[in-house]
């Protein structure tokens, strides 16, 4: 190999290896990024909502909405 082959050859491993590890960074963060994110872990139902009981819902809908519409109301006024 003469030193222009060399040359090429150095510029080509150069190339590659930064092209492969952009690739392998991108990747592992992919996967590193899902691993962490997919599975429902405990650390992600520390504070589980309360859902109303749909036959309650359905014994007292307007009273359900009203309360609803006063917290909006409190929020919206406290701003202010």
């Amino acid at each position: 190999m003469d030193w222009q082959g060399q040359k090429l050859a150095e510029q080509l491993m150069q190339i590659l290896l930064l092209t492969f590890a952009v690739g392998a960074f991108t990747a592992g963060g992919a996967a590193l990024t899902t691993l962490v994110t997919v599975p429902n872990w405990p650390f992600f139902n520390r504070h589980p909502l309360n859902w109303l009981d749909p036959s309650e819902a359905e014994k007292h809908p307007k009273q359900h909405a009203q309360k609803q519409n006063a917290t909006v109301f409190k929020k919206k006024s406290s701003k202010k």
